[in-house]
């Protein structure tokens, strides 16, 4: 009780949990010491208790670090012990208990460990043992746990009296004077039962370096105890693999349940997968996805899933889930909104409402609505519960769910999106940071999959960007990848080829961009292949492959590859070159000539807009003015086609939210604000000049906006980016200039200038002459020498000139000059030296912290540069205001749309994205078990296996060594008595020695070989007569040690209690010793004498059957006729107690009913007498005995007597069941070796 109360207490001293841990002790209140002060009358709760160790003498202190108590009083003073027997029946009442929710399979778990103790603690384990808990020995804790573990390892005849003597003498000390012989007796008995008991026994050793395995040990004992259970049938293996995961060793489920004996079905290990998924055991997991469990069926009911988003409540989206369904149940319907919240407007939903589905047609666009069930055998599992575990935040789940995903880099990159928004959303900084790293985990394995695919099949790779995922909202890798701001995956080669492939067009990305710049003004040079078109270099490469393919058939004869290509219409073959026009629509049409055209008319609006402010601007506008007008109008009319152009579906909403957030479309609309104004204003004449003003200053802004030209540049691109970087530095660095320049210039202005009320000039003084003197305009008016009266106005009021500063009397300034220059000197020193090297060191980091990143965000950058000269129209501005004019017509007046979505193979893509995706894992597996942590664990490992291998082994061999001089010792006592046999049958024949004889060992010696044959005899035969609780009565047997069983064996302490049941009661009585000596157990003693629970006096005769088949099938297989017993809801062999000699008809009457009776009346003399004789039953005593006939009748499969017994074996509403015959059958021990000698009769496996 000590031990436990400390361990709860470091327990929750070490624990971060909350909970307590409930601590139960069952003591005796007669050994308790200060029990007095527990008497409390009116009641006390909780008890006020002291513990006074020091005075406590032979009684024993409550622990105060259990939570509760029940104290067993029977009246006695100082007996420890009395409360084992309520302790006994408490285990038994819980280990009944359910865990969990009442579907559970697992009972309480139950489990005594044995550290140290005494006498007292040997009658605990032997009730738990009895109860069926199993126990763990701590062996090197002291006294009756190292007298267990020391023979818990030697055979049973070893086990003697005087070995128990010996050891309770070396381990209990000077406590074995007060042990009596009858006592040592007893517990011989009850260690002898202990170690019977195999399968509820497991030994610990403790060490220093095996404390944290105690753990190990107990769950090993659990799963021992549960596989050897007789009854539980496959419960069994379910009991043990629900202990496993409560207890999350995976370790021990792969080597102890998940074996070649254990056979599971999919269905059998659903309720395994969702306690896994419930208690986050993602090794049990993959092991149970291993062994055979299906996702597909697993979820093949909705409602698993949305009982899984239902129970976490820890995670972002079940808490946005309880906000929206406050009353009603969660459903798919709420989960497929909140994700297409993370995911993005621009996605479709993923779970279509529960009363129908939404399925799209790819080349029509058109939606169809399917059955609920139809839809199911779509959906992807391996998505479902990866979209589970991500909104979780769970990496370990995501990851094995991710593995499994058919659209593997669509999903990793929507699992990136959901992980960036959820961070944005979430409270927790710590749990935010570990969402990104989740996200960038994941944005990881889509480059490596996509890497995998680009260098194995650079055109499916773009396939599989521009394919739109079903499984994801209907949405694109790339979209996804754009939406995620997942600039690592946009900047890798294979996405930068798929988007150099779109900004090229039509044309070869091969083409230098002096050919492209040629060809857009003397167009007709694109026919005589001055510039090379994409369609002619597939055309080109299958012609060349065509002819490989020719020339291969030559060699070796087969047509086989010309056949396959001619049953595909679609392929490469069938492209024809362009034609005349259809050069000159991809040349002008390709995103790179619209962007040189644009560049171009760029620079011509520049000059004009220029040519107009400096030369051309008058009263009335002139005709290059109107031009510039008209030229605005098309860039403005473009800047609103750019808003309402969706062809992903965004939504006005999110498409003007995302253009605002590009610093182009700012300056944009900046240019187009201010030209607006000074339009307004030159039209008027009143305020033509300041028309002209705002223009210049938005010739300024269209300058700035047209930087974006050079994004395009590999080599400017990148420094844009710098720039933009640094101006935002620069921004913040101005707030800490600013102290410094306004702190100097007033207390410059205050001490110069007596209150000039002019604010230009003080505005000038205080804030203008301080930062000019940062780039070296120093100020005339602080020194003397520089002083020049005629420079200033004495009261201020030459609006031209600053007032003078205060003078003396002889009209010289009147300020300390010495304090001017001192304020002059430091803020140069701090403003100059130190906050302007402060701006070139921030400069230097940003630059230095971009420089490794500028190439990855030009190049995302570099998508939306391409993405808007994709979808612009062809011609430049202003001509591009007929463009304009078209789509109007076309989009608005005739209402007609311009979406074309291509098809793909989508099973034969994602086929081939699973298996590079394969490789990638490979590859990943490869790389992470080269590297030097996992070399370094991995020894680690090793080292760690050998040791305890050669530890084992050293247990084995010592084992070994222990059994081998058993096995010699067992041959010794067989030769002497062999020799002792000779000598006797020489004496008989006369052949008697003059010599002195050797002594002998004799009977009452109990020697040893009579010890070794009598405890062999009774291992075998007398087990369940022996054990100390008679059944179905509250007496005792006398304790009789297996070497005291034979009645040859001489045992004068052995006192038995005579047992008679007399009118419904127990009746003991010693008067009838002589008549109860004519019937002896021919087995030996029981520690009862008497008739017992049995009907007679001598053997007690009773009678089994068993009715076998053969069932045919894939293999054959043996089965038997077995009872159902309702109320003890056990399967029993038919058969019963036999009244009289030959009665054996009459007890299966009773147990298998009239007419099965009348059927098998004539086919009992045909039967097999499989056994008959003595049975070891714990009703025996030592005067009465059972003994059995066991008799087997085999059906002929194919009579009509087989036929007869099966129709009504399916007519008796299961009280009748054919089992097979099997080690895993459900019947008590005795019927199951019974079981046993039939399956060896038919040479069958049992």
């Amino acid at each position: 009780m000590k031990h436990v109360g400390q361990a709860v207490r470091d327990h929750a001293l070490s624990s971060s949990t909350q909970g307590q841990i409930v601590a139960i002790g069952v003591a005796t209140w007669g050994i308790i010491h200060n029990r007095d002060a527990l008497v409390n009358p009116e009641g006390c709760f909780p008890a006020d208790y002291e513990m006074d160790i020091e005075g406590q003498g032979r009684l024993s202190c409550l622990d105060n670090n259990h939570t509760h108590f029940l104290l067993v009083d029977d009246g006695t003073q100082g007996n420890y012990g009395v409360e084992i027997e309520l302790r006994s029946s408490l285990e038994r009442c819980i280990t009944r208990k359910r865990l969990g929710n009442k579907d559970s399979r697992v009972t309480i778990p139950a489990v005594c460990v044995v550290l140290d103790g005494g006498p007292g603690t040997l009658n605990t384990i032997y009730n738990a043992m009895l109860n069926g808990t199993p126990c763990v020995i701590l062996e090197g804790s002291g006294r009756i746990a190292n007298v267990i573990a020391q023979v818990a390892g030697l055979p049973l005849f070893r086990v003697t009296i005087a070995l128990i003597h010996q050891l309770m003498k070396k381990f209990f000390g000077q406590e074995y004077e007060n042990f009596s012989h009858l006592k040592i007796i007893e517990w011989t008995k009850k260690i002898q039962d202990i170690i019977r008991m195999s399968h509820l026994l497991t030994m610990f050793r403790i060490s220093e370096d095996n404390h944290s395995d105690v753990d190990v040990a107990i769950l090993q004992a659990l799963l021992k105890a549960s596989r050897t259970s007789e009854r539980l049938g496959m419960d069994c293996w379910k009991r043990q693999l629900e202990l496993a995961i409560a207890w999350n060793r995976v370790d021990l489920a792969e080597t102890e349940i998940f074996t070649e004996e254990s056979q599971w079905k999919s269905s059998d290990l659903h309720w395994a997968m969702r306690l896994a998924l419930d208690k986050n055991r993602p090794r049990f997991v993959r092991l149970l996805l291993e062994n055979g469990v299906s996702l597909k069926d697993f979820l093949k009911d909705e409602k698993t899933l949305c009982e899984l988003y239902r129970e976490k409540p820890g995670c972002i989206l079940r808490s946005k889930l309880a906000k929206r369904v406050e009353r009603t149940a969660i459903s798919m319907t709420h989960v497929s909104d909140e994700v297409r919240h993370l995911l993005g407007s621009f996605t479709q939903a993923l779970y279509p409402p529960s009363d129908m589905s939404c399925q799209f047609d790819l080349r029509t666009e058109e939606t169809s609505l399917r059955s609920k069930g139809s839809m199911g055998s779509q959906r992807d599992p391996g998505r479902d519960l990866f979209l589970w575990a991500v909104v979780q935040n769970n990496k370990e789940l995501a990851e094995i769910f991710w593995e499994l995903c058919t659209d593997s880099v669509s999903a990793a990159l929507a699992a990136s999106k959901i992980l960036k928004t959820m961070a944005k959303e979430e409270s927790d900084a710590d749990e935010a940071e570990d969402m990104r790293e989740l996200a960038s985990h994941y944005e990881d394995h889509a480059i490596g999959v996509f890497s995998e695919c680009h260098s194995s099949d650079e055109e499916r790779a773009r396939e599989l960007l521009v394919r739109a995922s079903p499984s994801w909202g209907r949405t694109t890798c790339l979209r996804l990848a754009l939406e995620a701001d997942d600039k690592s995956f946009v900047a890798q080669s294979g996405v930068q080829a798929f988007l150099t492939q779109i900004w090229c067009g039509g044309l070869s990305v091969d083409n230098p961009v002096w050919r492209v710049l040629i060809c857009m003004v003397f167009f007709p040079l694109i026919h005589t292949g001055f510039l090379v078109f994409r369609r002619d270099e597939v055309i080109h490469r299958e012609d060349v492959k065509n002819k490989d393919i020719e020339s291969v058939e030559t060699v070796t004869g087969s047509t086989l590859q010309t056949n396959s290509r001619n049953l595909d219409p679609s392929g490469p073959q069938s492209l024809k070159p362009l034609s005349c026009w259809g050069r000159i629509v991809h040349l002008y049409s390709s995103p790179q000539v619209k962007f040189y055209w644009n560049a171009v008319s760029h620079f011509a609006f520049l000059f004009l807009f220029a040519v107009v402010l400096m030369i051309d601007f008058h009263a009335t506008p002139s005709a290059g003015e109107v031009l510039l007008y008209v030229w605005l109008l098309s860039l403005v009319c473009e800047e609103v086609r750019q808003v309402f152009y969706n062809p992903d579906g965004f939504g006005f909403k999110k498409k003007a939210k995302m253009y605002i957030n590009d610093l182009w479309n700012i300056l944009d609309v900046l240019f187009i604000l201010l030209f607006a104004v000074g339009l307004t204003f030159r039209l008027t004449s009143e305020l033509l000049y300041a028309g002209k003003i705002f223009l210049c200053i938005d010739f300024v802004v269209f300058c700035l906006r047209f930087m974006a030209i050079f994004t395009v540049s590999r080599t400017l691109g990148p420094k844009i980016i710098i720039v933009r970087r640094m101006m935002t530095d620069m921004f913040f660095f101005m707030f800490l200039l600013s102290i410094w320049v306004v702190a100097y210039g007033v207390a410059k202005q205050g001490i110069l200038i007596h209150n000039d009320d002019r604010l230009d000039w003080i505005v000038r003084g205080a804030i203008y002459e301080p930062y000019l003197i940062i780039f070296g305009n120093f100020p005339t008016n602080i020194d003397y020498a520089a002083f020049d009266l005629d420079s200033c106005s004495m009261n201020g009021t030459d609006p031209l000139k600053p007032k003078c500063p205060v003078l003396n009397e002889n009209l010289t300034p009147a300020f300390p000059e010495w304090l001017t220059i001192i304020m002059l000197c430091v803020y140069l020193l701090f403003a100059n030296i130190l906050l302007l090297n402060l701006l070139i060191a921030i400069f230097n980091l940003t630059f230095q912290t971009i420089q490794d990143n500028t190439d990855r965000i030009w190049k995302f950058q570099r998508y939306q540069l391409i993405q808007e000269y994709h979808t612009r129209p062809a011609a430049p501005p202003p001509f591009i205001l007929f463009s304009h004019f078209y789509l109007f017509v076309r989009n608005v007046l005739l209402s007609r749309a311009s979406i074309i979505r291509q098809e793909f193979k989508s099973e034969e893509l994602l086929s081939w994205e699973a298996l590079m995706k394969d490789r990638y894992l490979l590859s990943t597996k490869q790389e992470k078990n080269q590297s030097m942590e996992r070399r370094i664990l991995d020894t680690s490992q090793k080292v760690t296996t050998i040791t305890d291998r050669l530890e084992r082994e050293k247990e084995a061999s010592s084992a070994a060594v222990v059994q081998r001089l058993a096995r010699l010792e067992e041959q010794v006592c067989q030769s002497a008595k062999a020799l002792q046999w000779i000598m006797d049958s020489l004496k008989s024949q006369g052949f008697g020695a003059k010599e002195a004889q050797p002594p002998t060992w004799s009977a009452s010696d109990e020697s040893p070989e009579t010890l070794i044959d009598a405890s062999e005899k009774m291992d075998r035969n007398h087990v369940k007569a022996c054990e100390l609780h008679y059944p179905d009565s509250k007496l005792r047997r006398f304790p009789v040690p297996d070497e005291k069983v034979p009645w040859e064996i001489s045992f004068s302490s052995y006192r038995p209690t005579c047992f008679t049941p007399a009118d419904g009661g127990d009746h003991v009585d010693g008067s009838e010793s002589e008549a109860l000596d004519n019937y002896r157990n021919p087995r030996g003693r029981t520690g009862i004498r008497g008739r017992g629970a049995l009907s007679r006096l001598g053997p007690n005769r009773s009678a089994e059957l068993v009715l076998t088949r053969i069932r045919e099938g894939q293999r054959s297989f043996l089965e038997y006729l077995a009872v159902w017993d309702e109320s003890k809801e056990t399967l029993s062999l038919p058969g019963g107690a036999l009244q009289s000699d030959g009665c054996l008809l009459v007890a299966l009457e009773r147990t298998i009913g009239k007419t099965m009776y009348e059927k098998l009346k004539a086919k009992v003399s045909e039967g097999t007498k499989v056994f008959e004789g003595y049975v070891d039953d714990c009703r025996n005593t030592d005067n009465a005995w059972v003994e059995n006939t066991l008799l087997n009748i085999h059906l002929d499969t194919w009579s009509q007597f087989a036929a007869d017994i099966n129709s009504m074996v399916a007519g008796s509403n299961g009280a009748l069941q054919w089992q097979d015959v099997s080690s895993k059958t459900r019947l008590g021990s005795d019927q199951r070796d019974s079981l046993r000698l039939v399956a060896k009769l038919h040479n069958r496996k049992f």
